[in-house]
This record gives structure tokens, sequence and C-alpha cells, in this order.
């Protein structure tokens, strides 16, 4: 079966559902560096930077080498910038949401069998709603059924508290079903539609899953650094440590991208005050940061934190800095590095980043987690077969 990825950032909604089966066809991203990464990932897709506002039909149809209603698979997530519950300001005005039309744009000349759409957790209470009408209006317009849910990482072997919003849209009709869990692993869903739209795991059903993948169950593996160090291209050291390590390190000789950044004295002297699973509560409070030391001890649970090797990741974000989140190694005293936070996402080994180290944390932090999508492109395939 084949696909199409717009918005593909790194490729790991690619990478996914080629670990589902589809083949890629087209990939495309404005951004160079990003666009880099998916072609050296993806050597026989073509992978365009330009514009899509700038696509015509003939285009997309050009590019793609198929007749409309050939496609099996589009994929993408529009970006999310002007959705994210991160954002100090969510509105329908936002010029990057316009996007959203140019992707259903496409979408409707290449009309294929499916239609994928993943997007954050608060693309569902934008505009009370309106955002969710549009696209299912826009989509049943084009002739298909659509439904949507709010899928948890966790629930397919991702050790991360992360959540995305998922819409698949069907051509031919049917009943539209989402991936069922694979592991028993629980979150928090702190936002709006969590209790209608996410996948619930019933006690009676928890012991016949597997366990929920642990941060530790990611990165054990993993050689030791320095603040500052990379480590590039060097033999693993030890053999695989847990059944993640081993569907992540399949088709890779080396380790790559094990670069962390460096790390001030200030921050050096806080480390030694964390704890696993601790945070900047701990850290007495003459050395807290100007802010930190305003702030109540309910706000800002994740700043500074230390991750705990037996739990899951607080979200990997664009830029894994430890003033944002829970991103200081379990065990070293330092930041983890991209290849751990790209493992954490579900990165196999074999996938590299391209750029600087900014970047580099950028296009991991942006990623759909390929596990994930792997669990959505085997549903899909069942769907549209």
């Amino acid at each position: 079966m084949k696909s199409v990825d717009f918005f593909s950032g790194a490729g790991g909604l690619t990478c996914g559902l080629q670990m589902a089966g589809f083949e890629s066809i087209l990939g495309s991203d404005i951004h160079p560096v990003y666009a880099e990464t998916f072609a050296k990932n993806n050597p026989k897709t073509h992978v365009i930077t330009d514009d899509i506002r700038e696509l015509s039909e003939h285009d997309i149809l050009e590019l793609t080498g198929l007749k409309p209603g050939e496609l099996d698979l589009i994929a993408g997530g529009p970006p999310c910038q002007g959705f994210s519950i991160n954002a100090p300001i969510r509105t329908l005005d936002d010029q990057r949401n316009n996007l959203f039309k140019e992707y259903l744009r496409i979408a409707d000349i290449l009309h294929p069998k499916a239609i994928l759409i993943e997007n954050v957790p608060g693309l569902v209470s934008l505009g009370k709603g309106t955002v969710v009408d549009a696209i299912y209006k826009h989509l049943e317009g084009m002739g298909y059924t659509v439904a949507h849910k709010i899928l948890f990482a966790g629930h397919y072997g991702i050790p991360q508290m992360r959540f995305r919003t998922i819409f698949i849209a069907l051509r031919d009709g049917g009943k539209i079903e989402f991936p069922e869990p694979t592991h028993d692993a629980r979150a928090v869903a702190n936002f709006a539609g969590a209790k209608e739209l996410c996948l619930q795991i019933h006690p009676l059903f928890s012991q016949h899953l597997l366990s929920q993948a642990t941060v530790w169950d990611a990165i054990s593996d993993l050689p030791e650094l320095v603040p500052g160090q990379a480590i590039h291209g060097a033999e693993y050291s030890v053999d695989p440590q847990s059944d993640l390590q081993r569907i992540l390190r399949e088709g890779s000789e080396r380790i790559y991208n094990h670069a962390c950044a460096k790390l001030g004295s200030a921050n050096l002297d806080r480390l030694k005050y964390i704890p696993q699973g601790g945070s900047w509560r701990d850290i007495p409070h003459e050395m807290l940061p100007e802010g930190l030391k305003r702030a109540r001890r309910s706000d800002h649970t994740k700043r500074y934190g230390r991750l705990h090797p037996d739990a899951l990741c607080s979200t990997i974000l664009t830029k894994c800095d430890p003033h944002w989140g829970s991103f200081f190694h379990p065990t070293q005293d330092r930041a983890i590095s991209v290849r751990e936070a790209a493992r954490i996402q579900s990165f196999p080994d074999r996938y590299l980043f391209t750029g600087n180290l900014t970047q580099q944390f950028e296009q991991v932090g942006n990623a759909v987690p390929p596990l994930m999508a792997k669990a959505i492109g085997e549903k899909i395939k069942q769907l549209i077969a």
C-alpha cells in the first residue's frame, strides 16, 4: 500500500507507517533541515520542500505519479502551533491554521482510500469545537466517513506521557476503528475531551496487556556522556536490556546522535540535589532561578526534573531544556541526549537526524512517535484492505 506524508517533519509518521507495511512515495516539509532528515532516512521516497499552497492539481498528481483515487493513504500533521495547549493564545484566526485547508485540498485532489490527520489534543476544544466540526464537514463533503480519538503513546509501548488527536477518514465507508492499547500504561489527561475521546483500559483486561515501557527500557544501554559530549558512530558496548531496545536497535550496528547540551555551573550544582523523579522543589531555595523562587510549590511541576527510570517520561518537547520539563538523566548529571529523546519517542537507532543540536531536538520533539504511527497504520490497513 502506498502513502504520502505532508508536513512530514523528520518523518516519525512515515517511519511508523513503513513499519506497518506502507510504501512511502512522497514526503513534504517546507523546513529544509527537516526535509533533509526525511530524505536521508527515506532514500527511495521523493521529498519536496515546496510551499504546498503553490502546488497545483497537476503538480500534485505529477509528483505522486498517480491518478485520483489510486493512492491508499495520505497522512500528515498540519502545523499545530496555533492549536497547542501550550500556546498562549489559541485562535481560529491564526494564519498557520489555514494550512489545514491546504492539506484537505490536496487530499481532495488525490482522493485516497484513507486520510490520516494527527494534531495536538488542544485541537478538539479550539473555537469551542468549531475546528473539529469544520474538518468533519469538509471530509464528509468530499465523500468520506470520519472519526477521531485522542490516543495515548504509552498504550503502544512508548515510555512517554504524550497524547495526540487522530482523525481517520475512509473513502468507501465502513466502521472506523482505532488501534486498541497493547500496554497497560496510565496517565492523567488534563485537557478538554479526554473522558470522551481517550481510549480507556478496563481493569478486567489490563492483566492481558504488556507492562508499560519505561524510561530505563528505552535508554539504559546507551553509553555515559558528560554535558556537551557527542557520540556519533560508536558500536554498542552491551546487549539490548529490554524488549523495546531490541525493537529499536534492529537494523542498526552503531549509535548515532548521542549528543547532549552543555550545562552551566549553576545547573550542575542544582543537579546534585535532585533525586530520581524529583524536580525544582528539591533544590535549595537560594539556588533556584529567580522566577522559581517566587513560584508556588503546586506550579511548574516538571521543571528541573530528573527522570525516574521506572516511570514514563514527560512529553518530549522541541527543547529538552530542564527549565521547561523533566529532562535530566536518571543516573548521570546531565540533560538527555538527542538519541535518548529519540528512543523515548520510539525512533529506531537506524534513524539519523541532520542539522545542529538545537535542530535535532526540534525534529525529535515535533515528531509522531513511530510505534504509535505503526499501530495506527496497521489498523488503517485492516480498514481499507
